[in-house]
C-alpha cells in the first residue's frame, strides 16, 4: 500500500494489524554519462514499491533527496546539508509515529546518506531514552542492492566493474524501472578508476572526470535490471520481515 495513493481511512485500517512502513530514501545527483540523475531514489522507490506489492505492506513517499555535496561539481547535483537530511529523517518518522507506526525500513540507494541517516536514527533513540512520550519507534535502513540474491546476480553480470557510483547494476535497475528515459554514452576511459578517498566537490570531479567510480555502465540494461529487480524484491521481503520480527 503505498501511502500517497490511499486515504487516510486506508491507513487506519492498516495500522490494525502492522505497525511497518517502508521508506526509500536515494538522492538526486549525477550518475556518469548514462545514468540518471535521479537514480538512486529510482531504484529505491521501485523495489520499495515492489515489496509493497509483493506482501501489502504500507510504503512511504520517497525522499528523493540525500546527502550529496560531493557531487555538486556535476550540473543538476543537489544536496541536503547533513543536519537538513537529519530533521527530514527524524520529522518524517515521528510524524508517523504519531498515528501508530513502530518499525521502520528505510530502503537505501546512495551510499552518502549512511552516516546522517545513522545519526538521524540515534537522535530518535536519545528523544526516547530522555522521555520523548511518542511511541517506541525502530529503525533500519538497508541498501536494495545489499541483499544475497541481488549481489550474486550483480557479481554474475558485471564481475568486477560493477563499481561503486553510477554502478552498472543501478544504471541497469533504473533503465528497467524507466526504459522510455535510457541513455547511451561512450565510456572513457571504459572502466572508471578506482575508488579512493575524495572531500568536496571540486575534489570529487578531479578524481573522477565523468562521474563514475570503478565502473563501467555501459553494459547495462533493462534486461538486466529485471533480473537485479526480482532478486532485490526477494532479498527485501525477506529483511523487511526479518526486522518486523526483531
Amino acid at each position: 500500500m503505498q501511502l500517497a495513493l490511499a486515504t487516510w481511512q486506508e491507513v487506519e485500517d492498516y495500522l490494525r494489524t502492522s505497525n511497518g512502513v517502508i521508506v526509500p530514501i536515494g538522492s538526486t545527483e549525477q550518475h556518469g554519462p548514462n545514468g540518471l540523475i535521479g537514480t538512486d531514489h529510482l531504484c529505491a522507490e521501485v523495489v520499495a514499491k515492489g515489496v509493497g506489492d509483493a506482501i501489502g505492506c504500507a510504503v512511504a513517499p520517497t525522499l528523493a533527496y540525500g546527502m550529496s555535496q560531493h557531487h555538486l561539481a556535476f550540473k543538476g547535483s543537489a544536496t541536503l546539508r547533513p543536519s537538513t537530511l537529519m530533521l527530514v529523517v527524524r520529522d518524517v518518522v515521528q510524524s508517523l509515529a504519531v498515528h501508530g507506526f513502530q518499525r521502520f525500513f528505510f530502503i537505501n540507494g546512495h551510499g552518502g546518506n549512511v552516516a546522517t541517516v545513522t545519526a538521524a536514527f540515534d537522535e530518535i533513540y536519545a528523544a526516547k531514552s530522555l522521555g520523548d512520550p511518542v511511541e517506541q519507534v525502530r529503525c533500519r535502513m538497508t541498501f536494495w542492492s545489499g541483499g544475497p540474491r541481488c549481489k550474486k546476480v550483480a557479481e554474475e553480470l558485471y564481475g568486477g566493474v560493477n563499481g561503486s557510483h553510477a554502478t552498472a547494476a543501478e544504471v541497469s535497475l533504473a533503465q528497467y524501472y524507466q526504459p522510455q528515459a535510457i541513455k547511451h554514452a561512450q565510456m572513457s576511459p571504459k572502466v572508471a578508476p578506482p575508488s579512493s578517498q575524495f572531500f568536496e566537490a571540486a575534489d570529487y570531479r578531479a578524481r573522477y572526470p565523468d562521474g563514475r567510480i570503478g565502473s563501467d555502465p555501459s553494459l547495462s540494461s533493462p534486461e538486466h535490471g529485471k533480473r537485479l529487480y526480482d532478486a532485490a524484491i526477494e532479498d527485501m521481503v525477506e529483511a523487511y520481515r526479518t526486522f518486523l520480527a526483531y
